[in-house]
């Protein structure tokens, strides 16, 4: 009974509208305002059960159309969406290189208010869709993006109308399932370099029959982006990195991080760098092809801080190792749909639809870098004579190299997903308690088949044994000629140890890799792995009686869910290799759900919405959530809003059964670089998350002004038992430098030297966002034609992260390139389109505001404050914004009956280059990466598009 009485009180607005909806329905929705005029049409907006047009629910809503996408024919749906004010810090195919060993290379997932793409719900026609990670992201690129009417961004919480994982909000994708004709277009883009081209071809045909009671869509679409896999822009070679200060010592006022141009890796060198010891700064270049051996030269260091210096050689050390990266990674894909509609009776409808979609990706990780840490023996076949010499005078039997390995060719994946979704479902309405009463029922099966592949990944054992190569000794046990260049395991006295595959590696110099030793080290560590969900949902709708003011709407409805994972990995790749070393996720969960919404009209002016939801889960257990809002309009111009809510998110999959995934960077230890292998494995004693949010906000739609449009709304999410997992840096920063006993045991030192870090997520502290949502459309006659306007910014006033163990986080205003960082402070998005038959010109700028690399950090230059590991003292903690401005030009055409578009757009057409954001000071894969912020800034200059469209 108490659970049912909080469902009866509780109950929430799952609302639909942000009163600035569209530009395309501006007119209308001012109009719905009026006192007297009706909505055009109803729609069913994001965020509730209940049907209501888009200015008349207490939770903001962004509307875009097909024909805003259409204005700026974004090479697939995600970019479009993600250059929304309120989605920040989304997961990108070029965001997400790094994660070969985590499979997520290759995802596009949307991320609301930068709280993490697994608190945004995305949903399919108001339905959960399987996703293509085991960490629970959708890819918006299994969806049917020609099919696609709108797309409705709710800015708040979510989970009483639609459960888990809509704490940030639901982003819902709407096709047109009532498309008739056929519609086909071709898109291909190049950017002003000449590279970053792509291909699509779209169709969708639709038809009905039996006086429209049977209809049938199909949708079919082809992408192949071929990508750039090395960074080669001039803005890129600048050597622009954070350090810790080679010129720094506690106490003597300078700042502890720095900040600066002409910086490199101090550690390697493209052929080798000796690192230590007497011979120290030797470098080994290019084989002579008279000797066979590398010519040798003296490096210059430059101020060293570590693994990186300033100035010196700063540029040879740079080779082979900046910019080796993918800076757009390739992908190839296709993506079917079908739909099946047909009308029982004037009152039920049942329908059946489909989709498969395959998506490969290929990105390139970073060059194979042994950071300052081979170690060569003296009697190694590939050293330089002068060396050998040196090495014996000054009677060292080994010397320590740093190398980035070029002829080693670099890390890359290969990541296959198969998407298969099947939808069965009826809906319909029926007559009960004086009122007419709408249903719905769907059973939704889905399929992630996924294949992590890892290329050029060598194995630990093979590579150390093909590197330690000698001249074999006369007499030697195996029976090798005497003077044959041969791995030492097959020539010296230990017969158990043979390996007859063994190849020499020659890593001393450049040009002396061969294909036989690549073929005996490299190897292809794969992990199968199949994600799969089943969804079942009834839903009720109506108004069963009404009040003076008008109509009570009742909603409710029960739904279940399974969520399984399941994976394979052979044997050998599961440990012994430089990345990847997967292991198989088993594990799954069920989720049981029940939901009542109503609305309620108070008086004239005055509207209540409140729904809730009751949740079982087979992992965790019971939990409640529900949302309650208000709108009031004391006037016919003007409304007020607002919601409160209490959401919630349960651990994804791989949070509770991930059986451990690595990776390989480095961290500081004592201001010195460490190498570790990352072990991120499950926890399945995980709660569900819990936030508590509140909005207000107000509508203004003057009827001085048909046409215009704004609002303006303030939001809080704070979430309690957050789920999370430490940084490496933060574990070797709360073991070595705070001393936390519990930090120190996820610390070990592996049999080959390397430290391993275990990290596991639990429910910490709490986070904390609030900040300000703002839309203004309007939409005139002007000359011959239309003019619409549309501008959307939000300013992010507070993003708190606070882990309970570490000095709490703010992370708004930060720009932090190796970390991500969080949402600038603000983000802005204006929009004009002029229609004037048979042309469409659309002006776009965007934008983000200028911020800092941490907001705990003090700048300064000199005099500085004693640096902590709280507040560290830096010489430059500011990083600039940056505005684009984008345009097409659309012309429609008679195109033998049929109804022809041709588009051309360009973006960034000032050709900006993206601002520079150091990387650093951790981790041996930053000089690989952009110098930038991958998730915020235009990286790729100015980029054409042309597309043809006609549909008959």
């Amino acid at each position: 009974m108490a659970t049912v009485s909080l469902i009866a009180l509780c109950i929430s607005a799952q609302a639909h509208a942000q009163d600035a909806a569209s530009t395309e329905s501006a007119e209308e929705n001012a109009q719905s305002e009026s006192p007297g005029v009706a909505p055009e049409g109803e729609i069913t907006v994001t965020g509730s059960r209940i049907v209501r047009d888009g200015y008349s629910a207490p939770t903001p809503v962004s509307v875009l159309t097909s024909a805003d996408i259409q204005a700026q024919a974004p090479a697939n749906l995600a970019d479009f969406v993600n250059q929304l004010p309120s989605i920040a810090g989304s997961t990108t195919p070029a965001s997400s290189t790094g994660s070969l060993s985590g499979g997520a290379a290759g995802i596009n997932a949307i991320n609301l208010r930068g709280l993490g793409a697994g608190r945004t719900l995305v949903l399919l026609d108001g339905q959960r869709s399987v996703a293509s990670t085991a960490t629970g992201l959708v890819d918006v690129n299994t969806f049917p993006q020609q099919l696609v009417e709108r797309v409705e961004i709710v800015t708040g919480g979510a989970s009483a109308a639609y459960g888990s994982d809509a704490i940030g909000g639901v982003v819902n994708f709407i096709l047109d399932k009532s498309f008739k004709g056929l519609k086909m277009s071709a898109e291909t883009g190049i950017t002003d370099y000449g590279d970053g081209e792509f291909y699509k071809l779209s169709a969708t045909g639709g038809l009905s029959l039996m006086d429209d009671r049977l209809k049938i869509i199909a949708s079919a679409e082809y992408f192949e982006l071929p990508g750039i896999h090395y960074i080669d822009r001039d803005w890129n070679q600048q050597g622009y990195f954070h350090i810790t200060n080679p010129d720094y010592v506690a106490g003597n006022g300078k700042p502890e991080r720095y900040v600066g141009y002409n910086i490199g890796p101090s550690n390697a060198t493209p052929g080798g760098l000796i690192t230590s010891g007497p011979l120290r700064g030797t470098v080994f270049g290019q084989i002579d092809p008279a000797t066979g051996r590398a010519t040798t030269s003296t490096l210059n260091f430059g101020k060293v801080s570590g693994a990186w210096m300033i100035g010196g050689d700063w540029q040879a050390t740079s080779e082979n190792w900046v910019g080796v990266n993918s800076f757009q990674p390739g992908q190839e894909r296709i993506g079917t749909f079908g739909r099946v509609s047909f009308e029982l009776t004037p009152d039920i409808e049942v329908f059946a639809q489909g989709s498969f979609n395959r998506d490969e990706g290929y990105s390139v990780y970073i060059s194979s870098i042994n950071a300052g840490n081979l170690s060569i023996r003296r009697d190694n076949a590939f050293l330089p004579a002068s060396v050998r010499a040196a090495m014996v005078a000054n009677n060292l039997q080994t010397i320590t190299v740093g190398t980035s390995n070029e002829g080693i060719p670099p890390g890359t994946a290969t990541n296959i997903r198969e998407v298969t979704r099947y939808v069965v479902g009826a809906n319909g309405n029926f007559d009960a308690l004086g009122s007419n009463w709408k249903w719905d029922a769907y059973y939704q099966s889905g399929k992630s088949k996924l294949n992590e592949n890892l290329i050029n990944t060598w194995n630990n054992t093979r590579i150390a044994n093909a590197t330690d190569s000698i001249y074999a000794p006369a007499g030697n046990a195996e029976g090798v000629a005497a003077g044959t260049v041969t791995c030492r395991i097959n020539a010296d006295s230990n017969l158990s140890n043979n390996d007859a595959a063994c190849v020499p590696l020659n890593r001393i110099g450049t040009g002396g890799v061969t294909q036989a030793a690549l073929d005996y080290v490299l190897g292809t560590p794969y992990r199968l792995q199949t994600i799969t969900q089943k969804v079942g949902a009834l839903t009720f709708s109506g108004n069963p009686f009404a009040l003076p003011a008008g109509p009570v709407s009742v909603a409710f409805g029960g739904e279940y869910r399974e969520e399984k994972v399941d994976g394979f990995v052979e044997e050998r790749y599961k440990t012994g290799w430089q990345y990847g070393n997967y292991l198989p996720n088993v594990g799954g969960y069920n989720v049981k759900e029940a939901f009542l919404e109503v609305a309620v009209p108070i008086f004239s002016g005055l509207d209540l919405n409140a729904a809730g939801r009751y949740t079982s889960y087979s992992t965790s257990g019971d939990v409640q959530t529900w949302k309650v809002g208000a709108t009031y309009a004391p006037l016919s111009d003007i409304k007020f809003r607002g919601t409160i809510s209490h959401d919630i998110r349960a651990p994804n999959l791989d949070e509770l059964f991930a059986a451990g995934t690595g990776r390989s960077n480095t961290v500081i230890i004592n201001g010195a670089s460490a190498a570790y292998q990352q072990l991120a494995t499950g926890n399945r004693d995980l709660k569900p998350e819990v936030a508590d949010s509140w909005s207000a906000g107000l509508v203004f739609t003057p009827t001085f002004l048909p046409g215009f449009a704004f609002s303006a709304d303030y939001y809080r999410v704070e979430i309690s038992e957050a789920i999370g997992s430490l940084q490496p840096q933060t574990v070797a920063d709360l073991c070595y430098l705070q001393n936390v006993a519990a930090q120190c045991a996820n610390i070990t030192t592996l049999s080959s030297g390397l430290l391993q870090i275990k990290l596991a997520p639990f429910n910490f502290s709490k986070q904390l966002s609030r900040g300000l949502d703002f839309e203004a459309s309007y939409r005139m006659s002007l000359g011959s034609g239309n003019l619409s306007l549309r501008a959307l910014a939000t300013h992010y006033i507070e993003n708190l992260v606070d882990n309970g163990l570490e000095a709490a986080q703010d992370t708004a205003g930060t720009n932090d390139a190796t970390n991500g960082g969080g949402p600038p402070h603000w983000i802005y998005r204006l929009n004009a389109l002029y229609e004037i038959d048979p042309f469409k010109f659309s002006l776009i700028g965007r934008g983000v505001s200028a911020g800092v690399i941490n907001n705990s950090y003090i700048e300064c230059t000199s005099n500085c404050p004693v640096s902590t590991v709280e507040h560290r003292t830096i010489n430059n903690n500011h990083v600039d914004g940056q505005f684009w401005l984008d345009a097409s030009v659309t012309t429609a055409f008679d195109a033998l009956g049929a109804l022809g578009e041709f588009q051309i757009s360009v973006s960034n057409i000032f050709n900006s280059d993206p601002v520079l954001v150091a990387r650093g000071p951790t981790g041996n894969s930053a000089p690989s990466f952009p110098a930038t912020n991958q998730t915020l800034y235009d990286m790729y200059g100015r980029t054409y598009r042309a597309t043809f469209r006609i549909k008959f």
